[in-house]
């Protein structure tokens, strides 16, 4: 009787694993190649819900505060500046207690950064309309009295408000703050159409003679060659909206900053850039920029 009781207990056991062996596991659908459209829409290759994890370097530089991976800068005569790394294109900078906030989104294909828990911003600038890098939502939550809204005339437009620069425009928000509109567009045929020649801006923001580069929505243009002495510098790379690694590559040749932060990258493998910039001497550092 004990054997046959045994013998019962070791079949249920048998059968139990077996089904768990069996059970059918969730597979994770592979992120599609996006196609191109007339005009960037929600397909556009940007971060998901549960973006894919991204290999980051130079860790040491980096800390989280708020929340957000952030890097810390000082200027030569020792100011602090902070870079946020917010999501996509969208990033914040603090300069000693000034706010600055570049291109911010709210909700971006399900990745929502709540602004309500940040600083009110005393600048927010935005390189142009499309909706990964332009949201009144964000932008009426970040302002308080005092803010200064810097945008192109197409935002201004639509949002009704804002101090309009062009390409080539410069203008000094304080002393120690400097702003120069540089151009962003696309060159690749086919392409232009998704940023035309002249409608939206890069920027330089000169904190204390250290110089950021915010290219904005860009490919690896002519003018780039005039762009010198950056500390630090935000390219993007995510085709047919921006630039491909190879085109990275040749722009960070050509400006050669000091660091370099890709981003507005979405799916882009960011292993392939630093393999194409491991020996250009400049800094790279990959954040969560999808």
């Amino acid at each position: 009787m004990k054997h046959f009781f045994m013998t019962i207990c070791m079949g249920a056991l048998m059968f139990a694993a077996a089904g768990c062996s069996s059970a059918p596991k969730t597979a994770t659908e592979p992120v599609s190649e996006q196609t191109e459209t007339a005009q960037p829409t929600p397909a556009e290759d940007t971060p998901q819900a549960n973006p894919q994890k991204t290999e980051n370097t130079d860790m040491a530089e980096m800390t989280m505060e708020d929340g957000f991976q952030m890097d810390a800068f000082k200027t030569q005569s020792g100011k602090d500046i902070k870079l946020y790394c917010i999501k996509h294109g969208s990033l914040r900078i603090r300069y000693g207690e000034t706010e600055f906030e570049i291109d911010p989104v709210t909700d971006l294909n399900g990745v929502v950064t709540d602004y309500t828990k940040l600083p009110k911003a005393d600048y927010i600038i935005v390189t142009h309309e499309h909706f990964d890098h332009f949201d009144k939502a964000a932008m009426d939550t970040l302002t308080k009295d005092g803010s200064t809204i810097i945008t192109n005339d197409s935002v201004a437009g639509i949002y009704g408000k804002g101090d309009v620069m062009a390409n080539g425009d410069e203008k000094s928000l304080r002393d120690d703050i400097h702003l120069k509109a540089v151009p962003a567009y696309n060159t690749t045929a086919g392409h232009e159409k998704f940023h035309p020649k002249g409608r939206d801006n890069g920027f330089i923001l000169t904190l204390d003679n250290f110089r950021i580069y915010i290219a904005g929505d860009t490919e690896d243009i002519p003018e780039m060659a005039d762009i010198k002495d950056i500390d630090v510098a935000f390219l993007p790379c995510n085709q047919p909206y921006t630039m491909t690694p190879e085109q990275l590559n040749k722009a960070t040749r050509v400006i050669q900053p000091k660091v370099l932060f890709p981003y507005h990258y979405g799916q882009t493998d960011m292993k392939q850039v630093t393999d194409l910039l491991k020996d250009s001497g400049v800094d790279v550092r990959i954040r969560n920029y999808q």
